[in-house]
This record gives structure tokens, C-alpha cells and sequence, in this order.
């Protein structure tokens, strides 16, 4: 028991720094690329080409994780990435850049679904699944509320191509740790060697991950549209950067408040996920609608945030078995980059013309009622291989 604790510490250690180390770069890419001679169109592409990349990578990372183990598909993205950051600060100019972001996306696209697969290989049921994974995004909020700082003191104070060079050489050495202290998880149960793994299209096909595809997919999509629209806010109404970080701090601390409530991993994940999925629909209501106070709302979204990511990943390890679990995360993964790809584009299409408040509030509601009549024609709620224990 207590050499488990220990193997899954350093599954947390790990994924801590990654998302501490990766979130350093966020306030300064821009302006490097910039720098670089990028316009600001460049840098969309920029953007979109790394979350293409990313979105590929997952496809291809879901069987070979399954059939070559986990740590390896963590341990050379990490090297790898932190090779590509070190080029970063070596870009001479910005179709360089370009080539290296690309690259980096499609390294990294392999490493969320293989810790994701190896972290829940080391939990019993599913209410030990949820804490997991509610530790897992509380570790990723903190890390993501002190990086962008941690980032604009670097950038400011040793310039963007050495603070490419601290995270490339930060990745180099959690790279190292990794090798030494990371350990893959054998099944208990042994598996007959005859049977075939599950494929993508049955992966793809199973009722229950259709649900938790579907939600995914709307929750990044929300997503996006907060993470695009409100900066543009803050501009539109005279604001300076420094607000708009609040702003943003607010979603954080609501993420974070909601992932601290242990006790909703006792309940069933696809009703924490319809649940938190109708919060975020009328927080967004309440948005375009002008009800309450901004931050109210962002500190709201946030925390239905919180509850549905961990319900997520709980959902994919109660409806498959362990031998598939790569490739569903893998599409997972991919989901989850769609909807920030596809939230994006329409938002940066339509915001002229209708509230992209109001177009992510529809995406939302149309999940959830393509949820609810799967659910009525299934006539379960979710299929689980081990019982709750209340």
C-alpha cells in the first residue's frame, strides 16, 4: 500500500512540473514571436498549427500506449520537448518557429494520455479514480495560476530566449526523474493473449464514452470561448492586462474550490458531468444575459469546471477496461483540442456579429440534450467494473 502512495507521488510530481514548466512560456511566446518578426496572424497560426499537431498526436498515441506500456510515451515527450524549448531560444526567425511549435505540439500530444492511462492503472474503484484525478487538477490549477507569473518575472528579467532555455533545460531534468522514479503499473489481471485490443472505432463507438466525448468536446468549447473573449473584453472596455489576469484568477479559484470537494467523487461520474455541463450552460445564460458581475460568473464557471474534469476521465476508466485505456484518452485528447480549435475559429467569426457567449450557451445546451436522449435509449446510467463502496 504504502509503495503505491509512493509510485503515484511521483506520477503527481511529475505532472505537476510539466504543467508548472509548460505554463511558463504562455505570457511569453507572443511577444518572442513577435520578437521574431511573426505578425499577429502568424502567431494565430502559431497557435493552431501546435493545436492540430497536438490533436494528431493524441490518435496515434492511444495504441501505442496501450501496446508499449505508458512510461516510455512520457518519458521521451518530456526529453524531447525539452530538446524543442532549447531550439526556441535558437529560432532565428519566425517560420522557424513556426516548424518548432508544430513539432513540440505533436511531441507533447503523447504524454497526457499515457500519464492519464498510467494514473488511473493505480486506482481500485471508482471513488478512488476521482480523488486521483481531482488531485491531479488541482496540482494543474495551482500550477497554472503561479507559471504565467513565474513566466513574466523570467521574461522581463533574463529576456525570452534565456527563459526558453531555463524551460527547456527544467523539461531535461523532470526528464530524468522520470527515468529514475517513475514506475510502470502491471495489470493485475492477466489478459488472454489471443483476445485483440480494442480499435479506435470501438473505442468511438461505445454509448458510454459517446456521452463523455460529447461533453468533452462542449467543456473545451466554453472553454475557449472564456479564454478567448475575455481578454477582448478587458481591451473593448479600456482595461489593463493586469485586470484581465484577475479576471482569469477567478475561474481558477473556482476550479480550484470545487476540485477540493472530495466527497462528489461518491456520486455517479455522468451525473456529476450533466450537472456541471447545465452550471456552465447557465453561468454562460447569465453572462450574455449581463445578471451578475463578471467575476461571479467566471468564479462559476470555473467551479462546474472543476467537477466535470475529473468526472471525465473517471467516466473513460468506469466504461472501458484497462488494456483500452490509452486509446481513449488518446481520444479524449483529441476532443478536447477540437473543441478549443473549433471555439476559436467561430468565435473570431462571429463575435461581430452575435454574443460568442451565446453561441457556446447553444453548443452546451445541444450536448446536453443529445446526453439526455442517449441516456434514455441506453436505459443505464454508466458501466462500472468495480462497485461503489456506499
Amino acid at each position: 500500500m504504502r509503495q503505491t502512495a509512493v509510485e503515484k507521488m511521483h506520477i503527481f510530481i511529475v505532472m505537476f512540473f510539466m504543467s508548472l514548466v509548460m505554463s511558463i512560456q504562455a505570457p511569453i511566446f507572443a511577444p518572442y514571436a513577435a520578437k521574431l518578426g511573426a505578425s499577429s496572424v502568424l502567431i494565430g497560426i502559431m497557435l493552431s498549427v501546435a493545436s492540430f499537431t497536438n490533436l494528431s498526436g493524441n490518435l496515434i498515441a492511444g495504441p501505442l500506449v496501450d501496446r508499449f506500456g505508458k512510461k516510455v510515451f512520457i518519458t521521451l515527450p518530456i526529453f524531447i520537448s525539452g530538446t524543442l524549448f532549447i531550439a526556441h531560444a535558437l529560432a532565428s526567425s519566425a517560420a522557424s518557429l513556426l516548424v518548432l511549435r508544430a513539432l513540440n505540439g505533436f511531441s507533447l500530444a503523447f504524454l497526457i494520455p499515457s500519464a492519464l492511462a498510467l494514473l488511473s492503472s493505480y486506482a481500485k474503484n471508482s471513488q478512488q479514480q476521482g480523488k486521483n484525478m481531482a488531485i491531479n487538477g488541482i496540482l494543474g490549477t495551482i500550477a497554472s495560476i503561479i507559471a504565467p507569473i513565474i513566466g513574466g518575472l523570467l521574461g522581463a528579467g533574463i529576456g525570452y530566449a534565456n527563459t526558453y532555455y531555463a524551460i527547456g533545460g527544467a523539461l531535461l531534468l523532470i526528464g530524468i526523474y522520470t527515468v529514475y522514479n517513475l514506475k510502470e503499473k502491471e495489470n493485475v489481471i492477466v489478459v488472454n493473449s489471443q483476445a485483440k485490443p480494442l480499435s479506435f472505432m470501438q473505442v468511438i463507438q461505445n454509448p458510454h464514452l459517446k456521452v463523455v466525448f460529447l461533453t468533452g468536446f462542449a467543456v473545451m468549447y466554453i472553454h475557449g470561448v472564456i479564454i478567448y473573449e475575455v481578454p477582448y473584453l478587458a481591451v473593448e472596455q479600456g482595461l489593463s492586462t493586469a485586470v484581465t489576469g484577475v479576471l482569469f484568477s477567478f475561474f481558477g479559484v473556482g476550479t480550484f474550490f470545487s476540485l477540493s470537494l472530495f466527497f462528489v467523487h461518491r456520486f455517479d461520474p455522468v451525473k456529476r458531468l450533466i450537472f456541471g455541463l447545465f452550471g456552465m450552460c447557465f453561468s454562460l445564460f447569465a453572462l450574455f444575459s449581463g445578471l451578475l458581475a463578471l467575476p461571479i460568473l467566471l468564479f462559476c464557471i470555473g467551479f462546474f469546471f472543476g467537477i466535470m474534469m475529473p468526472a471525465m476521465a473517471t467516466a473513460v476508466t468506469d466504461a472501458i477496461s484497462n488494456e483500452g485505456h490509452g486509446r481513449a484518452f488518446g481520444v479524449m485528447s483529441a476532443v478536447y483540442s477540437m473543441g478549443m480549435i473549433t471555439s476559436s475559429f467561430i468565435t473570431g467569426v462571429v463575435r461581430d456579429v452575435v454574443s460568442p457567449y451565446f453561441v457556446a450557451f447553444l453548443i452546451g445546451m445541444l450536448a446536453l440534450t443529445l446526453i439526455g436522449y442517449a441516456r434514455l435509449q441506453s436505459g443505464s446510467t454508466t458501466v462500472t467494473r468495480t462497485p461503489y463502496p456506499y
